[in-house]
């Protein structure tokens, strides 16, 4: 937990645990979770599916209680204050939960009257997102692309002007030029001073938050800032490369030298154990039968501090 006074904080988690039951098991989905956002903070959730930021985020807007621990919503207690921290947040799920049979204008209608507003009154706040989808108002919300709905989705969660929003992996499944501009949008929103919370297994996305948690299996690996956790990693990596990538990588794991190889892109990054260096790897990567083979030097990313850190 940061030395940052409560007061600064808009989200407080201390020691959350949640389980399902699976038949006759338990399913553990969160284990001593604990972490804050300070209020202003664009703050990053990052895992694959099975992480556990679901689960963590449906108890952090009052939608599912935890077994354990205690968690706070700008000031206010998850379980006893239930209805206060509801008027005050905004939640935008994974799955398009708006009614498909509405139209876009319609959808933001009937969000804002939940909430006691119009849309007149909190324009400003959606404008720069709504006028991209007000050409498409009279259209139902089922009929949108996938972008589309993206945005109306997060018009509706915004429409009561919240404190803290909270976004279930809201680029999942929409285009490349859809997920920039959505990262923009939250940009923008953040200049406003809305504390944003937002989930995501996208690792590239780690970089445009102000902090990240790395999750994996209901727990947190590491939190910190983008490029304190890629400062974190002091070990040597290299991208390796060559024109029989498959058959390269299982003869990369099998060298001594090496204590990690796995797929990146174009090239297979390997971690180097702690005593060896460049020079002994690539002497030891020409003896292999698969041609040329390029060695290369690289700088971790938030990919390989997460693959580093889900080892331990």
């Amino acid at each position: 937990m940061s030395q940052t006074s409560t007061s600064d904080r808009a989200i407080i988690a201390d020691n959350i645990h949640k389980a399902y039951s699976a038949g006759k098991d338990k399913v553990s989905a969160l284990q001593d979770v604990s972490f804050d956002v300070n209020r202003g903070e664009l703050f990053g959730l990052i895992g694959p599916d099975g992480a556990g930021k679901t689960s963590l985020i449906r108890i952090l807007t009052t939608l599912l209680l935890s077994d354990q621990g205690s968690a706070k919503v700008d000031g206010f207690d998850v379980v006893t204050d239930y209805k206060e921290i509801r008027k005050r947040v905004g939640y935008m799920p994974g799955k398009f939960s708006l009614y498909q049979d509405l139209t876009v204008e319609e959808n933001l209608e009937f969000f804002a009257s939940i909430f006691n507003t119009t849309i007149e009154k909190n324009y400003d706040l959606i404008k720069e997102i709504y006028v991209q989808i007000e050409p498409f108002k009279k259209r139902r919300a089922g009929k949108l692309s996938g972008g589309m709905k993206q945005k109306l989705a997060l018009c509706c969660a915004l429409i009561h002007k919240p404190s803290v929003l909270f976004l279930d992996e809201p680029t999942t499944g929409v285009d490349a030029v859809s997920r920039k501009e959505f990262w923009d949008m939250l940009k923008k929103l953040k200049e406003q001073e809305i504390t944003i919370l937002v989930s995501t297994p996208y690792m590239d996305e780690a970089g445009l938050c102000d902090r990240v948690a790395l999750m994996q299996n209901g727990k947190i690996l590491s939190i910190n800032t983008p490029e304190g956790i890629i400062d974190s990693f002091s070990k040597t990596l290299i991208a390796v490369r060559s024109k029989k990538m498959f058959p390269l990588l299982g003869a990369l794991k099998q060298l001594p030298e090496i204590e990690d190889a796995y797929p990146f892109g174009e090239y297979h990054h390997v971690v180097l154990k702690d005593g060896h260096n460049v020079e002994e790897l690539q002497n030891q990567v020409l003896k292999l039968p698969f041609g040329k083979i390029e060695l290369i030097p690289v700088r971790a990313n938030i990919e390989d501090c997460f693959m580093d850190l889900m080892k331990y």
